[in-house]
């Protein structure tokens, strides 16, 4: 699935490319025109565009909280001995980025930006891996997605903390309220997924009006629904299953649709290769992500803090590492709360020319591996 809705991903970034460049005044027009939801004073007037990074986007971050808490109780990061690894890799992957970026564009005005290289999209990493089919074993594979899982609760952090507005007390405290309240029902094993919807919209309500991403409340209904099974019903499985499509072949399309246009003019690709937010965003997800997973690794390893997983080398999670370049959702996302103006278009280049690039070398550095590795393995045979 994660195969797919990379094609998918890829197809709708495509067209919002096509689409910008070919009709830029009607694309601008479409995504900005403005959508009022809501009674009287509680009311909420925002653009399309914003419509569906903070109302859209809340479903695909319940379920990123969904798969953080799977993972966490049942799946690959239950395992201390088995998460250390892959959670040193992505908190090196999350570091080496932002400080690159911070380096570039040290006394310039794009500081804002600094989280934008952090973040690995695992659509188009999987989308990769899937590419190369069998010739990449599975224990890479779940190395990819236990990393890019710990990189989204890295990515959740960072917008929790540095990219929320001004904070209002009285909604804060509303949001605190219908938080305990979710708990409560879910001691209570009131387990129907309805009888949580009113509750989330209050709880997205709330977190609007406090000036708090608000769509961090997907991933703390995400992260409150139980992993376990409830009276022989597994929620989250029944959740993850029914949502995940949703989220992945129309939400997060639709977000790309939204986000990745840009128009590619002379001048404004001339402008963004100039930009010091463009250089710091390419050389943070090319060569930051690379530099901090096998860093990271090399030294979890060289203290004994974590180990390799089974049939797989420190060449293997360089492959990987490369592939972690590819920043398209949650970059773009990023990019969306840190800027405005001319210096939003220069970000979404380089998050666009960095993905690129990083797919473009996974693939060809996936190959050179896994074609190293055939002969052994079949020696080995």
């Amino acid at each position: 699935m994660e195969a797919a809705g990379g094609i998918v991903l890829l197809l709708a970034a495509a067209v919002a490319l096509v689409w910008v460049n070919t009709d830029t005044a009607g694309y601008a027009s479409w995504w900005h025109h403005e959508l009022t939801i809501g009674p009287g004073d509680l009311a909420i007037t925002e653009s399309l565009v914003h419509w569906v990074n903070d109302a859209l986007m809340t479903v695909f971050f319940f379920v990123v909280g969904l798969e953080i808490k799977r993972e966490l109780v049942t799946g690959e990061l239950r395992d201390r001995h088995r998460a250390t690894l892959p959670a040193v890799a992505a908190l090196g992957g999350m570091v080496v980025p932002a400080l690159i970026f911070v380096a570039i564009n040290v006394g310039g005005n794009g500081l804002d930006g600094w989280a934008i290289p952090m973040a690995t999209d695992i659509a188009f990493a999987v989308g990769v891996l899937a590419l190369l089919g069998s010739r990449v074993s599975a224990s890479l594979k779940l190395f990819l997605l236990a990393l890019a899982i710990v990189d989204d609760i890295g990515a959740i952090v960072v917008i929790a903390l540095f990219y929320s507005r001004g904070l209002d007390a009285w909604w804060l405290g509303g949001a605190v309220l219908v938080t305990l309240l979710v708990v409560v029902m879910s001691r209570l094993r009131v387990d129907h997924p309805a009888a949580y919807v009113i509750p989330g919209i209050v709880l997205w309500w709330c977190l609007h009006e406090a000036g708090v991403e608000p769509t961090l409340a997907g991933v703390a209904l995400g992260l409150l629904t139980p992993a376990r099974p409830r009276r022989g019903v597994p929620v989250l499985e029944r959740l993850e299953t029914t949502l995940h499509p949703l989220s992945t072949f129309v939400i997060v399309p639709i977000f790309a649709l939204a986000n990745a246009g840009v128009v590619l003019t002379g001048d404004a690709i001339q402008h963004a290769v100039a930009s010091r937010v463009t250089i710091g965003i390419v050389v943070g997800l090319v060569l930051g992500k690379f530099v901090g997973i096998v860093g990271a690794s090399a030294l979890a390893l060289r203290l004994r803090i974590g180990r390799l997983p089974d049939g797989l080398g420190l060449h293997d999670l360089a492959a990987v590492a490369v592939l972690g370049g590819i920043g398209f959702t949650v970059s773009l996302f990023i990019t969306d709360l840190a800027f405005r103006g001319e210096t939003i278009d220069d970000a979404k280049i380089g998050v666009l020319a960095a993905s690129a690039i990083a797919a473009v070398l996974g693939t060809i550095v996936l190959r050179v591996v896994s074609g190293r590795a055939r002969p052994h393995e079949e020696g080995v045979a």
